[in-house]
């Protein structure tokens, strides 16, 4: 009886640590999620600024670095001319989001597996995507997938300034 209640004892006394331990990984593992973007602007982009509050806003964690001239960043991320914008983000493990890419489409991506991708695209400056509103104003665009071997396809169709969110 004596060895019986010895066990309950240590049982009770270790359900704790146990418990803390399973709570401590669940809560390593939603930080794992946090997206964490580095991006590479002009000092003077407004729109860059604008788009980086958008992604803020939208939980994602934003460093910028500014650089006068990022040709040279998109080119080592094999970011093709056709495809370019006014900024480009990084994730630590290389993936690229150049322009005004939403955060909702951002976010799509890195929870999803895609062989041979390089990252995602909003090439030129569409008016109404996040960063570039002006007023009531939206031009529909896509956002690209863009792959190593330097061509895309699109990823999404943006046809109204709602579905951005």
């Amino acid at each position: 009886m004596i060895k019986i209640f010895f066990k309950l004892v240590v049982a009770v006394l270790l359900i704790p640590p146990f418990t803390h331990a399973t709570e401590h990984n669940h809560e390593s593992h939603v930080e794992a999620k946090l997206i964490e973007l580095l991006v590479y602007k002009t000092p003077t982009c407004g729109c860059c600024k604008k788009w980086i509050t958008h992604i803020e806003d939208e939980g994602v964690i934003a460093h910028s670095k500014d650089y006068r001239n990022i040709s040279n960043i998109k080119t080592k991320y094999g970011i093709k001319p056709n495809y370019r914008s006014c900024h480009t983000a990084v994730t630590r493990n290389g993936f690229a989001f150049e322009g005004h890419v939403p955060a909702k489409f951002l976010k799509q991506f890195l929870a999803e597996k895609h062989n041979n991708a390089i990252g995602l695209s909003v090439p030129a400056m569409p008016v109404g995507s996040p960063g570039m509103e002006v007023g009531e104003r939206f031009m529909p665009y896509n956002v690209l997938i863009l792959f190593k071997d330097g061509t895309s396809e699109v990823y999404a169709e943006v046809k109204s300034y709602e579905e951005q969110f």
